[in-house]
């Protein structure tokens, strides 16, 4: 199971699944777009195996694009793991204070984002593709989190994994300026003007709005590999039909 492990210690197992050519399906997680549905479910059982847990302590959700959050108890254990239609419904950040449930996000170019917070015991799995980012669905978790849940910014630590370049993330005006629109993105966009296209920098724009809701800068870890150039990623702008890449993290 070719997989990243950011965090595994006594406390913390997190990572993200890459691309693997020769596992079937090129390792692909995501049921939602696969050629086999029996094989996706075999790929999350060797996952499941490898961190030393079942199918049953997976959590996914039906990802929407939203700026939605979802908190996961332990009646939630298992909805999705084996089929979409058990997912969380439109839904495109998970969290959880429970230890044993492993908390999942799919990207194929998207920012997925990895959470925790030791002393509030929470931990939690986002997806931010472009127009999560635009809805500001990590800075509204994490104002969330902080100002009705009372958790400290200064604990959280975060992991932003594999995604888009700035260099292959071109795009038309139209979605600059909805960029432009948040009013602290710009420094992370250019113009280029032999194709006309903008480029967009997804992953500090997540960086950036986890800063805004006062997560101190040197808590952010950003995971470069870029999901088009690196032959391990999945790619949706390279190849329509990508399998998914999955974001895990759980609470030991």
């Amino acid at each position: 199971m070719k997989s990243i492990f950011y965090t595994d210690d006594s406390k913390l197992l997190a990572g993200i699944t890459m691309k693997d050519e020769t596992a079937p399906e090129a390792n692909n997680m995501a049921l939602h777009v696969c050629d086999d549905p029996a094989v996706i479910v075999e790929n999350r059982t060797s996952l499941a195996a490898l961190l030393n847990r079942s199918l049953d302590d997976l959590v996914c959700a039906q990802q929407t694009h939203s700026a939605n959050f979802y908190r996961v108890k332990t009646a939630d254990k298992g909805r999705g793991a084996t089929e979409l239609g058990s997912a969380i419904t439109d839904t495109d950040a998970l969290y959880t204070y429970e230890p044993g449930i492993v908390l999942s996000s799919f990207a194929a170019d998207c920012v997925p984002l990895l959470f925790s917070n030791e002393s509030a015991g929470v931990v939690g799995a986002v997806h931010s593709g472009w127009q999560g980012t635009v809805k500001e669905v990590s800075l509204k978790l994490f104002q969330h989190l902080i100002e009705v849940e009372q958790c400290r910014p200064e604990d959280f630590r975060i992991q932003i994994g594999p995604a888009l370049s700035q260099e292959k993330f071109e795009v038309d005006e139209d979605v600059y300026l909805k960029f432009k629109a948040l009013g602290y993105a710009d420094s992370f966009a250019y113009f280029n003007e032999e194709t006309g296209k903008y480029h967009i920098d997804n992953q500090l724009v997540v960086k950036k709005q986890c800063e805004l809701a006062g997560i101190p800068a040197e808590a952010i870890a950003v995971d470069r590999i870029c999901t088009y150039q690196d032959p391990s990623g999945f790619s949706y702008r390279e190849d329509r039909q990508a399998g998914r890449h999955m974001a895990f993290i759980m609470k030991k």
